[in-house]
């Protein structure tokens, strides 16, 4: 019986394109729901009850919730190609401990630079923001992806952020080209991988959509 794979997602999350390029990698075939999150479905809902959250992947009617458990989930159902993770234990573990890093600083250094402050407490987000960037970049050091020399789990967890470039620096007043130019090499190397360019989100409509939801808000940009 073939894999039958549905995923549910939202086209803007970070976490759920995650979940897109390592289905991509692995040459999965997978059906793509869309979720309205202001009228989220009884699917959504029925399969992540705890969190109420996209993105979830359905694979034979199983759902699997979290997009770093999700991403380890596809990793080894599908190992025979494309593995996200290293065998090595060591490497293994290190490769979490970065996701995880990833998980608790980029969205939410992120929303701290555009949405949430305004002058000193938004020049403090952006300072961390780079510093946090800083950190990654040195542990990506001299290789091409922080996978080696293939594409790994922190590099599919960390890629999709590159959709946020645009409203991180148009918005937070910043270039991330210039001051964290290792950074953008990577995030430009991984966009030449097929896998990863088809299955991110355009920047400048995730910016559109940004400015609408600030002015429904009545923010200023």
């Amino acid at each position: 019986m073939a894999d039958e794979v549905l995923l549910l997602d939202f086209w803007p999350s970070p976490f759920g394109m995650r979940l897109r390029v390592a289905l991509a990698e692995k040459g999965i075939q997978y059906e793509y729901k869309e979720e309205d999150l202001s009228n989220k479905s009884a699917l959504l809902l029925q399969s992540n009850p705890v969190h109420k959250k996209i993105p979830v992947l359905i694979h034979n009617g199983k759902p699997v919730s979290e997009s770093l458990v999700a991403l380890e989930y596809i990793d080894e159902v599908w190992k025979d190609k494309a593995p996200l993770l290293p065998s090595d234990p060591y490497p293994r573990a290190q490769a979490r401990f970065w996701a995880d890093f990833v998980d608790k600083k980029m969205y939410d250094i992120g929303r701290r630079v555009v949405w949430t402050t305004k002058g000193e407490e938004q020049e403090a987000a952006k300072k961390e923001f780079l510093e946090c960037i800083g950190l990654l970049e040195g542990e990506l050091g001299d290789k091409p992806y922080f996978g080696g020399e293939t594409l790994g789990f922190v590099d599919v967890a960390l890629i999709p952020f590159y959709s946020w470039f645009y409203v991180y620096e148009k918005l937070g007043n910043l270039s991330i080209e210039a001051e964290q130019p290792k950074y953008y090499a990577w995030a430009k190397r991984c966009m030449q991988k097929e896998s990863v360019s088809k299955s991110l989100s355009d920047q400048k409509a995730i910016y559109d959509l940004f400015l609408q939801r600030m002015k429904a808000r009545g923010i200023d940009q």
